[in-house]
């Protein structure tokens, strides 16, 4: 029982930490929370339930159309509507109160167009089972935990062993002087959105075959949230394990303990971290950012 909580919760957590990943990185470059986050990986889901349950086209081909919409609409809002403010040198907060009014306004978009009704993808999900000693495993969480996984560990390879990451990561320390340097900036920023909508995607479609789809799925992104303060904001291997204690702690919690007390949980621990450890487990020590 114990082992399939934990894969379960793994499970969980893999998704948040799609999220948390984005997240982060957004965070390392431009000092704000992007409270929109979590409507990217709704939009994603939305538009993956357009093209499987009302065009009819294959889960595969919607799955990538959604992936694709969370990224376009991740990009677009850098493009029109977060560049512009930091061209006008407004401060960070101003990116975080828009990020607040697109959150809204792709919520109360989505709520116009599909109203409030849940649901769920025309093609048949994996129901069944594997037992694995005492426990029974879903194959939709093993399926969920290894398209995780695999993205994941395509994401750290991309930032740590190429070019692009290392743009980013001299981005994050130093905007200016990388672009003494000559590394492209905007573009880089932009990238990193398209890059952080398309794993917002990704973790909407996951959430809404496991779970639902509706407008307000979207909070999930105070999820991740939660999960990179727990590993260090800016830090996308400290989002990845704060993903995955969180994801296993809410299920124990659930299965032991009592499910309404879930975010109890989850919002104690934040607490109690920056209480103790204010960077997060795998932060360093800086300035406060909005």
């Amino acid at each position: 029982m114990l082992l399939q909580q934990i894969i379960t919760g793994i499970s969980i957590g893999g998704i948040y930490a799609l999220l948390a990943t984005g997240y982060s990185l957004i965070y390392s470059l431009l000092d704000f929370s992007n409270w929109s986050h979590g409507e990217f990986a709704m939009i994603g889901a939305y538009v993956a339930i357009v093209f499987s349950n009302i065009l009819g086209t294959p889960f595969l081909i919607a799955a990538v159309m959604g992936v694709i919409g969370g990224a376009a609409i991740s990009f677009l809002s850098e493009r029109f509507a977060y560049r512009r403010i930091r061209s006008n040198g407004a401060p960070n907060m101003f990116l975080m109160i828009a990020a607040m009014g697109l959150s809204n306004v792709f919520q109360q978009a989505a709520n116009l167009i599909f109203t409030g009704q849940y649901r769920s993808y025309s093609f048949k999900l994996p129901v069944s089972t594997i037992k694995i000693g005492q426990a029974y495993i879903g194959v939709l969480d093993l399926i969920s935990l290894g398209i995780t996984a695999v993205i994941l560990v395509v994401l750290i390879y991309l930032i740590n062993k190429t070019k692009f990451g290392l743009d980013v990561r001299a981005i994050a320390c130093n905007q200016k002087a990388a672009r003494v340097l000559g590394i492209r900036v905007d573009q880089s920023i932009a990238t990193v959105f398209l890059l952080a909508g398309s794993l917002a995607g990704t973790a909407g479609i996951l959430y809404g075959m496991k779970y639902n789809v509706f407008p307000t799925m979207g909070n999930v992104g105070l999820k991740a949230f939660i999960a990179s303060v727990i590993g260090g904001l800016g830090s996308v291997p400290g989002a990845i394990v704060g993903a995955v204690l969180l994801g296993v702690l809410e299920t124990l919690v659930s299965a032991y303990i009592s499910s309404s007390l879930r975010d109890f949980f989850s919002f104690a621990l934040l607490i109690v971290l920056l209480l103790v450890k204010p960077s997060g487990l795998f932060g360093v020590d800086v300035q406060d950012k909005a």
